[in-house]
């Protein structure tokens, strides 16, 4: 306040010039009445009325008046400012400022304006009123001088008020404390506030706001920041203080402490304020809208004056709000949430109703009473909602021991002393009731239990010693209370003795029972609760016991309160089932409507008499929404109502089971703003899990029984078993965050259910905590579940957990934790120290991690130390701290102890290079450090050996060291080089970054030959000149065992010194390598390079790409190159050189013998490769790609190479050509007579440049194939002489001009003898097909003319057809203009040819198949014509059959159309031999239409010979696999009978009567084959008997039908005329079969004889061998499968074929003969001279017996086939192969797959190959190896393969490369199997390139090999005859 001014001196003038701006800002708010008032005292009101209407007038008067006063006298100015004070209302500080100046003078006048009434003041204060604010003069004015002067007496009067209700307040909460409250006493942990926005200062001192986010719950800062809470509220003024406890930590009593030190003039909140305390608890009562005024006077304290003193109240809050501090206590009993209130331009109406949240929100966010002073208490999970409403935060901190002991000292008193001593000593050991006295409240519940307890163990058990010490127990009085009263605790909570409410705040006191005597009895006799829900149980009781009449009961409990389960209060609690029952009841009802205060109508009066007077419940004030206060009630600590609840849970059927399983959920220790609001503590669901427990299951039962359920005691259980149900599947989640996973842990612990605890870390590797203060009773609730895990053992994660020292001492009960971490700043040396000491508690403890502390040296050792006794400690990470380097060098000296230790982590711990060096050194003398890794001072890792023994020495991996990014000056690298050289063994030092200079990095060169380094040392980053360069090259010289150096200079610069890998070589074998890369070099630095490398002889790669060289450094490469006698690559690839390198290059590869290959790129200014020999003989090579070469520069390089005198290969690819430079290439290339190819690939483009290069065929003798193509390879090859045919593949060019066409044609006429002419993919189109056709008898061709993908049309393919009879060495035409786009003319040197046609997918239409006809009938030679899915109709066909006419040779004629089938088929069939007489035989089968002709020879003879009509031609009709249905074959009838010729008939069909009917009028029919869809025993037996009647009959193919003994017997009698029989696959019983063998016997004209896979039992196998021996004429004889296992009927059946002679087929599959039926074979074998086919397929023939059969095979010179799959044969059998085979020339067909052949063998293989010129298919699947690129290379030599199985052989590339050389030798050759191998996308390319000259083949199989979907599309993409699908 300012000092006042005497009125009479002249500072009142002063006084209004300093005050005069916010004068004029306040009368210009004035009404214009008051101003007017103002003006009439200087005479302004008449001449300025009218000129004052506007604003600006206004102003201009206000500011005018202003000034005239201060310059008036003293008395005017005076009178006019008490006028002003008067009319206007002023701001407290202005107006008190103006009474101080201008005193109570005049006041009449200002009464003349104003005479409102005044009144007295309230009586004054009591004793304790404090001393008034001095705000009048000595001399206080009389009433009738007041005018606004009870404005501020009323503001006095409502203080002294609010003074009086304070101090009783607090003389009711401490009649009884136990101890003094002082707040000098209480400890606050200062945490940070956080706000959403900055908000304006609008208190009068300014003050700094914070915006930082919160931290994490449960952690308040460091201890540091503990200050007392006198000491953090100095300094609130004008501030939102949020003052933060749990439950019961005394918030409510400090708060009425702090009111009653400002009633008293004392602490922080100044005197003249108003101190306005408000409960949450009552202001959630508030429902209706109300305004602030309202809020005071009726839920604060009504003023004792009327209603113009709450006024002025009022106004006297609004004008000074800075001096009023607003206590808001318990917003965690608020039911509803504040709300962030965006600061406005408008504050809010003080005067408008509004809900009490959003009064409160005002409040915080200064839209009411801005400047006000506030303080908010709440509990820890609900500060998060006063973010950014808070200045300043502070955390009540929890009792310590000496605190807890010192209160349960005061609390039992003096007379009591041992008795507290016991008390004490109980309470320190029980970890429950431990962590409950943490906290005031619930340590005064404790200390109620604790007296309870000993008393009833002095009273039951110490009878005795109480009568010797004559101590008498004594009543519960006040007085003894009284002597125990006094100051509260440490701070939080001040709880009286017996008595607790929310916060020990409002309640009564309840007396509890005392002794003065001296139990002598020892604490440790008293056993207490072993969870915290039993503690609960037993506090419970031990508060019922209280009970007045409970003394009096005669069943009272003769047992401790406290045994080892809840037993013993089982008594108690079923004397007192009822009430406690119905305060279950009211609990739970107070938690399902969150709900804390209850009134007098909630609670049964018994109840509450028994509950008032054992302390359960406490008693407060209510003050109603009159004001009216009423007794309220409510539990002594929250955590007894819930409790309570969880009581009634589990006894009561309040809560169903569904419910149960719906709201039984895990609580998070982490809060947000979106979290719901609950005053509760969120343990509710922990007691239920107690409760669930068996030790609590007899309580249970005893209050259930007050609820009126029916069998309790299952109830009970079955409850019980419902809430471990209920946590079975949270133990089993692996999806819960750190804080759930705790609360489960504590749920588990209180069930005490072992296995749950093991389903919780069965799915949980490690348990993750962050971000959450824990306590000992979290971490005993961890060791609860860790031990249960056994020796499998568990991690411990703590991330940023605050905790206390106790904790360690808890967590060494965790005896299987193989891995603990802690990661917090909090955690340093005390904490580490700690650690250390129970480290060797954990036996298998295996990793250690102790980052991001505050770790030094000394709390390192000690950590370390501890792990000295941990025998299985493997991993140790200690990064993030500030260990330093002597931290550091203490941490190593613990190596050698650490024997399992496999790595250590030590970065980021504000270390230099002193520490790396003690590292290093340490691998002296510790052998078992593997690998010592660091990066800067962030990373610094030493990695261990597992095994560290003198044995395992021998042989373990060498060292590694990574020293990455430091900087080391010449003297470090000294003392690094040293400690290096006596290193052991290092396989790799890393030294990159650092950017050392040169003499640094001689340092270390100096002392590389003393190191022991097995592959390489890595400088990157580490050298970055030419000079340092140079100094590292002398290691190739200085250092023998240096291998290679690789230096980079730029970035990223790279430097690498590798050496051999700890081999020694011979020195022949050593190399050497060289790479200068990327270095900047210019010609002169070579110099310095040679000189620096002298006389290393032994380089083999030297890399100089990526410098400065030009042609110049390239000259003093070349120069120098004869002196480095072993190099074989030189690299100087851009080196900008150009065309004048490239010649001195060209001319080099030719002077220079050793230099074999030269690649060059972009003319010298990219790749520029050397290549050189050992000397021996080698082609050379000189290649140019992606070159522009002029004309003159193909003439320099290629008279440079003419010199050359060795074969030569030249390359020209992805190159362009100037004009001419072709024409000057073409010039030059007779006169390079070494050159052996030119490869131009991707370099001709135009069709003029390709008809360039092909016109070497007429000039250049030595070409022998020539391929050109502008989007694939193209090259010309050349022979050492004249070549003898000459190949030529001109593809995807443009032939659009005739003139380009015909200039080809000529050159190839003048050409040599063409092998093939490619000219696919040209765009030929028909026009000029139709040349190259015309003009094809003038070339000559020997293999084919490839004109595939040239947009023909069917007039072309009709064109090409023509050929056939154009030129008389064309053997086959093939076209389709399907996808493929196929069309091959094939030659044949022989003059005399059969020829064939072959038109597929080529839509012909009716005038084209006319021409087709013609030219059958035109072409003599043509034998065969193949059509198929060229979509022709039907109508179509039977005119082309129409026009057939026959031949000489005769010729066979197939159509294919998927519509030919069933009736279809039928039809045309029958139009066929209609429409033309001369088919000689018509057959449809699958879908295709087979025909042939009669030859006109056999015509003529024939009509000569008979007069037959025409159709009679017709000798073979078949209709097989058509899907033909019977009565569809009804129409054959007729057309079948005019076929008397018919000798063969092969028919599929449903039943036998359109056979049996029609088989009489063919009496010519000699081959009867019958299938049948549905096998029937009618079917045989109706053919059988027709059969009998038909003796033309010879061949008969019954195979598949059911033969009964009917049938069997009938064809027993014809069975001896037939000449062929097939019976496979029939089925019979075993007495048909055996008639029907028995048959056989007198078939002695039987030729062919098949009856595979019949079912012959012994008897009908003993008479096969029997007949066998009669059927001497058997040409075909196949027995497969007819003999099921193994069985000496085997032998026999072999030896009745020795009588067969003739035999030319033999089929004996499945025989399974093994050893002995091959030898038995082998007598019989060279009987057999005419033998054409053999088949044993799976007879288990052995290696010896396959060589057997091969000897005996010489004499079959006539055999074809050879069929040994699924055999034993081997490396002998195929030795064997070597030498027979080459004897079989016949042999076309060789099976042996799925056999054991080794690669001998395939050796062998391959040799017996060579020598079949006629096979055309041969398997070799599964044959036994992948090594079969020999055999591959071998089909070379058989010209008329066809077909090869590779498949199953996991072949490599090296056979599909092989089959890529093969393929342009077999012309033939259809299909490759290579599936299920190992060939990649190399071997497949190879064979792509290869398809390109080979149009035979039509598919490469090539599922399951190394080749990815994505590479399989792409290769079919480009070749779609490739198969990478399994079908």
């Amino acid at each position: 306040m300012d000092e006042e001014v005497d009125p009479d001196d002249g500072n009142v003038n002063n006084v209004l010039a300093q005050e005069s701006l916010e004068l004029s800002h306040i009368l210009r708010s004035q009404s214009p009445s008051v101003r007017m008032n103002l003006y009439r005292e200087i005479g302004w009101h008449n001449q300025q009325a009218s000129s004052s209407s506007t604003a600006a007038s206004g102003t201009d008067h206000i500011e005018a008046m202003l000034e005239y006063y201060k310059n008036a006298n003293a008395t005017d100015c005076r009178n006019f400012l008490q006028t002003v004070w008067a009319l206007c209302d002023l701001p407290m500080r202005l107006e008190l400022r103006l009474l101080s100046v201008t005193g109570y003078a005049g006041i009449d006048a200002a009464r003349a304006v104003q005479n409102p009434s005044s009144e007295s003041l309230t009586e004054g204060c009591d004793d304790t009123t404090r001393p008034a604010m001095d705000l009048k003069s000595s001399t206080p004015p009389s009433d009738e001088q007041l005018i606004k002067r009870p404005r501020i007496d009323h503001w006095e009067q409502y203080i002294t008020e609010v003074v009086s209700l304070l101090l009783r307040r607090w003389r009711r909460l401490t009649e009884r404390l136990v101890k003094e409250v002082q707040l000098e006493k209480v400890w606050v942990n200062i945490r940070s506030a956080s706000r959403g926005r900055d908000r304006p200062d609008q208190t009068p001192s300014s003050a700094d706001r914070g915006s930082r986010t919160p931290e994490p719950d449960g952690d308040y800062g460091y201890l540091e920041s503990r200050l007392t809470l006198e000491t953090f509220l100095q300094g609130c003024a004008g501030k939102v203080t949020v003052l933060v406890g749990e439950a019961g930590s005394g918030k409510t009593l400090l708060m009425s402490c702090l009111g009653q030190q400002w009633a008293n003039g004392l602490g922080p909140i100044p005197s003249s304020y108003l101190f306005v305390l408000l409960e949450f608890r009552q202001l959630s009562l508030l429902s209706c809208p109300l305004s602030l005024s309202e809020l005071m006077f009726q839920h604060y304290l009504p003023p004792n004056g009327d209603e113009y003193a709450k006024e002025g109240i009022m106004d006297y809050l609004l004008s000074n709000p800075e001096q009023s501090c607003w206590v808001l206590d318990g917003y965690d009993e608020f039911h509803r949430k504040l709300n962030r209130r965006e600061v406005q331009s408008e504050p809010l109406d003080f005067e408008k109703p509004l809900p009490v949240a959003d009064l409160i929100s005002g409040l915080l966010s200064r839209q009411l009473l801005p400047g006000s002073t506030i303080l908010v208490t709440c509990r820890v999970r609900d500060v998060i909602d006063l973010d950014g409403f808070s200045d300043k935060v502070g955390n009540l901190l929890g009792w310590d021991h000496h605190e807890i002991k010192e209160y349960v000292g005061n609390f039992f008193g003096e007379n009591d002393g041992r008795l507290g001593a016991q008390a004490a000593d109980l309470l320190l050991s029980n970890r429950y009731l431990l962590a409950m006295s943490s906290l005031p409240a619930l340590c005064n519940i404790c200390c109620i239990c604790l007296e309870n307890l000993l008393l009833e163990c002095r009273n039951e058990g110490h009878t005795q010693m109480l009568e010797e010490t004559g101590s008498k127990p004594m009543k519960n009085t006040p007085e003894k209370n009284e002597e125990r009263g006094g100051d509260g605790s440490r701070g939080e909570s001040h709880p009286r003795k017996g008595e607790q409410s929310r916060d020990a705040e409002g309640s009564r006191d309840i007396r509890s029972d005392g002794t003065n005597g001296r139990a002598k009895s020892s604490s440790t006799s008293v056993q207490v609760p072993t969870t915290l829900t039993q503690v609960y149980l037993a506090v419970v009781a031990a508060f019922l016991r209280r009970y007045p009449e409970q003394e009096r009961r005669n069943d009272r409990p003769k047992t401790t309160a406290f045994p080892q389960s809840t037993v013993g209060a089982l008594t108690t609690l079923s004397q007192h089932r009822s009430e406690l029952c119905e305060l279950s009841r009211l609990a739970w009802g107070g938690l399902e409507e969150n709900k804390i205060l209850f009134v007098e109508e909630d609670i049964p009066k018994h109840v509450l008499k028994l509950s008032i007077q054992t302390g359960i419940l406490s008693q407060a004030e209510l003050r109603r929404h009159d004001g009216v206060l009423v007794d309220a009630f409510c539990f002594i600590h929250l955590t007894v109502q819930e409790f309570l609840a969880a009581l009634r849970i589990m006894t009561s059927n309040d809560v169903s089971d569904a419910q149960l399983k719906k709201r039984f959920s895990l609580k998070t220790r982490w809060t947000t703003k979106s979290d719901q609001k609950t005053v509760f503590t969120d343990s509710l669901y922990l007691y239920v899990c107690g409760l669930a427990s068996p030790l609590c299951t007899q309580a249970l039962v005893e209050i259930a029984r007050a609820s009126g359920l029916k069998g309790v005691q299952s109830w009970v259980q079955k409850r019980q078993a419902l809430v471990l149900k209920l946590l079975k599947p949270l133990c089993q989640s692996n999806t819960l965050t750190g804080p759930k996973i705790l609360q489960l842990c504590h749920y588990v612990q209180e069930s005490q259910d072992q296995q749950l605890a093991k389903q919780v870390v069965s799915v949980r590797p490690t348990l993750e905590l962050r971000n959450f203060g824990l306590s000992p009773n979290d971490i005993d609730a961890l060791a609860f579940v860790i031990n249960s895990v056994g020796d499998n053992g568990i991690g411990l994660d703590f991330g940023a957990c605050s905790m206390e020292l106790e904790c360690l001492d808890v967590l060494s009960r965790c005896q299987y934790i193989h891995y603990l971490s802690f990661r917090s700043r909090k955690y340093g040396d005390k904490f580490a120290e700690k650690l250390s000491s129970i480290l060797p508690e954990f036996k298998i403890l295996k990793k250690l991690e102790f980052c991001g502390a505050s770790l030094t040296a000394s709390g390192a050792v000690s950590l370390v130390s501890g792990l000295q006794n941990s025998p299985h400690i493997t991993e140790i990470n200690l990064s993030d701290n500030n260990l330093q380097d002597e931290g550091i060098m203490h941490i190593a000296e613990f190596f050698p102890k650490l024997q399992s230790l496999a790595s250590v982590t030590l970065g980021r711990n504000n270390t230099s290079l002193r520490a790396l060096d003690c590292l290093v050194k340490k691998m002296s003398s510790c052998f078992h450090i593997q690998h010592v890794h660091a990066d800067g001072m962030k990373e610094m890792t030493v990695t261990f050996s597992q095994k560290s023994d003198i044995k395992s020495l021998k042989t373990k991996q060498a060292s590694t060291i990574s020293l990455l990014n430091q900087k080391w000056s010449k003297s470090e690298m000294k003392n690094l080089v040293k400690s290096l050289a006596n290193c052991p063994a290092l396989s790799v030092l890393d030294l990159s970054g650092g950017q050392w200079h040169e003499e640094t990095l001689r340092v270390l060169t100096q002392f590389v030959p003393k190191f022991s380094i097995t592959e390489k040392i890595i400088l990157n980053d580490s050298c970055s000149s030419v000079d340092c360069l140079v100094v590292l090259t002398a290691l190739l010289s200085d250092c023998p065992s240096v291998m290679e150096l690789l230096v980079r200079l730029q970035k990223p610069l790279q430097v690498s010194i590798v050496f051999p890998g700890g081999t020694e070589k011979p020195a022949s074998e050593i190399s050497k390598k060289l790479c200068l890369s990327c270095c900047n070099l210019l010609p002169a630095d070579l110099e310095k390079v040679w000189r620096s490398l002298g006389t290393s002889s032994d380089l083999t790669v030297l890399d100089l790409s990526f410098n400065h060289l030009g042609d110049k450094g390239l000259k003093k490469l070349l120069d120098v190159m004869t002196c480095f006698s072993k190099i074989q690559e030189i690299n100087s690839s851009n080196n900008n050189i150009s065309m004048e390198g490239v010649f001195m290059l060209a001319g080099a590869l030719c002077s220079h013998t050793s230099l074999t290959q030269i690649h060059i790129s972009n003319g010298g200014k990219d790749q520029v490769i050397l290549h050189k020999s050992d000397g021996k003989e080698q082609m050379k090579m000189f290649r140019m790609q992606n070159s522009s070469l002029l004309p003159s520069d193909i003439t320099t390089v290629c008279r440079r190479l003419v010199q050359c005198r060795s074969h030569l290969e030249l390359e020209f690819s992805h190159c362009s050509f100037a004009d001419r430079a072709i024409e000057n290439l073409l010039k030059v290339l007779p006169k390079m007579s070494s050159l052996q190819r030119l490869n131009v690939s991707n370099s001709i483009t135009s069709t003029s440049d390709a008809l360039i290069l092909i016109s070497c065929l007429i000039d250049n003798q030595r070409v022998t194939s020539v391929e050109l193509s502008p989007q694939s390879e193209s090259f010309i090859s050349f022979n050492g002489v004249t070549a003898q045919q000459v190949s030529c593949r001109l593809t995807h060019f443009c032939f659009q001009n005739f003139a380009l066409m015909k200039r080809l044609l000529d050159i190839l006429q003048q050409g040599q003898q063409l092998s093939y002419l490619d000219l696919s993919d040209n765009q030929l189109e028909d026009e000029r097909v139709k040349v190259l056709v015309d003009f094809l008898p003038r070339l000559k061709i020997s293999t084919y003319l490839n004109l595939s993908n040239n947009r023909l049309t069917q007039q072309g393919i009709l064109d090409v057809a023509s050929t056939l009879y154009t030129c008389t060495n064309v053997s086959d035409v093939e076209v389709s203009l399907g996808e493929n786009k196929k069309c091959l003319i094939w030659f044949r040197q022989s003059g005399d040819c059969e020829k064939s046609l072959s038109v597929r997918e080529s839509n012909l239409k009716p005038d084209h198949l006319v021409r087709l006809a013609e030219l059958v009938s035109s072409c003599p030679s043509l034998t065969k014509l193949q059509l198929k899915n060229n979509l022709l109709q039907s109508e179509w066909i039977e005119d082309f059959v129409k026009e057939l006419k026959s031949s000489q040779r005769g010729y066979t004629v197939s159509v294919e159309e998927c519509w030919i089938s069933a009736e279809e088929a039928v039809r045309l069939l029958c139009r066929c031999l209609e429409l033309n007489s001369n088919i000689q035989t018509i057959r449809v089968h699958h879908g295709i239409l087979h025909l042939s002709l009669v030859k006109t020879t056999e015509l003529t003879s024939r009509s000569v010979v008979s007069a037959l009509p025409p159709q009679s031609m017709a000798t073979n009709i078949g209709l097989v696999d058509c899907a033909v249905v019977g009565y569809q074959l009804v129409s054959m009838g007729s057309i079948i009978q005019k076929c008397p010729l018919l000798a063969k008939l092969e028919l599929d069909m449903e039943g036998a009567e359109f056979l049996c009917s029609l088989l009489p009028s063919l009496p010519n029919l000699t081959s009867l084959r019958v299938g049948i869809k549905e096998s029937t025993v009618s079917v045989a037996e109706e053919i059988s008997q027709t059969l009998l009647q038909s003796a033309s009959i010879q061949c008969l193919n019954l195979s598949g039908h059911v033969i009964s003994d009917t049938a069997a017997q009938s064809m027993s009698t014809f069975l001896p005329r037939l000449r062929s029989l097939n019976l496979s696959h029939c089925v019979w019983s075993e007495a048909g079969g055996l008639q029907l063998i028995a048959a056989l016997s007198r078939c002695v004209s039987l030729e062919d004889l098949c009856l595979d896979s019949v079912q012959l039992n012994e008897k009908s196998q003993m008479c096969l061998a029997q007949a066998l021996r009669n059927i001497t004429s058997v040409r075909s004889l196949k027995l497969n499968e007819i003999v099921k296992a193994e069985a000496d009927c085997v032998l026999d059946l072999l030896a009745g074929m020795e009588a067969i002679t003739q035999t030319q087929e033999l089929e004996l599959g499945c025989w399974r003969m093994a050893d002995k039926g091959i030898e038995q074979l082998t007598r019989v074998l060279p009987i057999w001279k005419e033998l054409r086919k053999i088949s044993l397929p799976k007879n288990l023939i052995s290696d010896q017996s396959g060589e057997k059969l091969l000897d005996a095979l010489r004499s079959c010179r006539h055999l074809q086939e050879l069929h040994l799959s699924s055999n034993s044969l081997g490396d002998l059998t195929a030795a064997r192969m070597a030498l027979v085979l080459p004897s079989l020339t016949h042999l076309t067909v060789l099976d042996i797959s799925e056999n054991r052949i080794g690669n001998e063998g395939s050796v062998s293989l391959s040799k017996a190959v060579m020598s079949l010129k006629n096979l055309s298919r041969i398997n070799l699947t599964s044959v036994g190896t992948s090594e079969l690129s020999a055999v591959a290379a071998s089909l070379a030599h058989c010209p008329l393969l066809r077909d090869v199985g590779l498949g199953w052989n996991n072949c490599g590339d090296d056979v599909a490369l092989e089959l890529a050389g093969v393929l342009p030798f077999c012309h033939k050759m259809t299909r490759i199997d290579l599936e299920s191998n190992s060939v990649s996308v190399i071997g497949v390319e190879a064979l792509v390139r290869a398809l390109r000259s080979c149009p035979a083949p039509e598919v490469i199989r090539l599922w399951r090999n190394k080749v990815s979907v994505s590479e399989a599309q792409k290769l079919s993409q480009k070749e779609k005859r490739l198969n990478f699908s399994s079908t």
